[in-house]
């Protein structure tokens, strides 16, 4: 069990990597859902099942696709200023 605790770990090292070295916001947001999905199987080999449903839920539907909801809102306020000029 404490092979597969380091390697889900592991991932999730480079998933978090991945997360904070991208630049494009949009494609962070994909990558922090597949972030919050590498979470979900920390907490299960943690054997925290109730810890990795709420993650499921939380960290890798809600919270990118307000982070992509809100991204694509700025864009569009971005885009009626420039209209407006």
């Amino acid at each position: 069990m404490t092979v597969v605790i380091m390697v889900a770990l592991t991932l999730v090292l480079i998933g978090a990597a991945l997360v904070v070295f991208t630049r494009s916001t949009a494609r962070q947001a994909v990558l922090l859902a597949v972030y919050g999905l590498l979470l979900v199987f920390v907490f299960l080999a943690m054997q925290a099942p109730d810890v990795a449903l709420s993650q499921l839920a939380v960290g890798t539907a809600v919270v990118p696709l307000m982070v992509m909801l809100t991204i694509r809102k700025i864009s569009a306020l971005h885009r009626d200023r420039k209209d407006r000029r």
